[in-house]
């Protein structure tokens, strides 16, 4: 082997190892990365929006998106928190600051998503005030959902609560005219309820899941500033909030495909919120 090809391999290998170096200690800038998205109670057509997340963050960020379903509201954000998923998609801003202020404030927000508009529905009755003395009305039992539906009620002049209560319980109602009975159950089994109660207050996501037509619906929650808490985020843990494949996460969910597809699965059930502007 002459010199000049001996040197020319030698300064390959040096090349080499330098690039390899470089990859090594700055992170792999062009190597994909992948973060894991817990959801809960996956649809079709849920199914459809996140195939639309994922190639949006694969072409666009080189991201690759996997997603978790789980099949009630209490793991998620515990997931989240030991580090076993890396966010979650399944919960409004309240709910979060519910989980915060019990479990030792570990989660935030990366970004809005959606908002499912609450709204009272019966198969029993054609409109509110047809709803009789005595009727019992189910409502999540969760304490973010239980006081969304609470104030619900109250729009719809059912009840009226203890102004002075930010998170209102059942026992913090001061009026009840018709003697209304309250059932808590758990968020996903609301809709299901109408078959053997006399209505229910439905989240706009699980109505849609259950097949719930809206001509059922007899109230529909406003959608204003005082709403604002209630839309759904994407969660993370605090200390991965200036982490780039979070942000580009967030970027990915709110584009316009991602917009389309929403409308196109769920019209009036679910609504795009990332650039809702909400009224005072």
């Amino acid at each position: 082997m002459n010199k000049a090809v001996k040197y020319s391999l030698s300064a390959l290998v040096v090349i080499g190892i330098g690039v390899g170096g470089y990859y090594a200690f700055n992170g792999g800038a062009d190597r994909s990365k992948t973060v894991t998205v817990g959801v809960v109670g996956t649809s079709d057509k849920d199914t459809k929006i996140w195939d639309t997340v994922k190639k949006e963050a694969k072409d666009k960020y080189n991201l690759t998106v996997k997603t978790k379903e789980f099949t009630d509201w209490n793991q998620p954000n515990k997931t989240v928190a030991n580090g076993e998923i890396d966010a979650n998609a399944f919960q409004t801003q309240d709910f979060l600051n519910q989980y915060n202020k019990a479990n030792g404030n570990k989660l935030t927000s990366a970004g809005k998503t959606i908002i499912t508009p609450l709204r009272l529905y019966s198969k029993k009755v054609n409109s509110v005030d047809e709803i009789k003395n005595g009727a019992t009305i189910a409502i999540s039992n969760d304490a973010a959902n239980e006081a969304r539906g609470l104030k619900l009620l109250q729009s719809a002049g059912l009840i009226k609560l203890d102004s002075g209560k930010s998170l209102a319980q059942v026992k913090d109602i001061t009026s009840n005219p018709k003697n209304l009975k309250l059932k808590e159950v758990d968020g996903s089994q609301t809709a299901r309820s109408l078959d053997s109660i006399d209505a229910a207050v439905v989240n706009g996501g699980f109505a849609s899941s259950s097949k719930l037509s809206l001509k059922y619906s007899l109230f529909k929650e406003e959608l204003n500033k005082d709403t604002e808490p209630y839309i759904n985020v994407i969660a993370i843990a605090k200390e991965n909030k200036d982490k780039q494949e979070y942000k580009d996460l967030v970027k990915a969910y709110q584009t316009k495909s991602v917009k389309q597809q929403i409308n196109k699965a769920y019209g009036q059930f679910e609504i795009p919120a990332w650039d809702l502007k909400l009224s005072d």
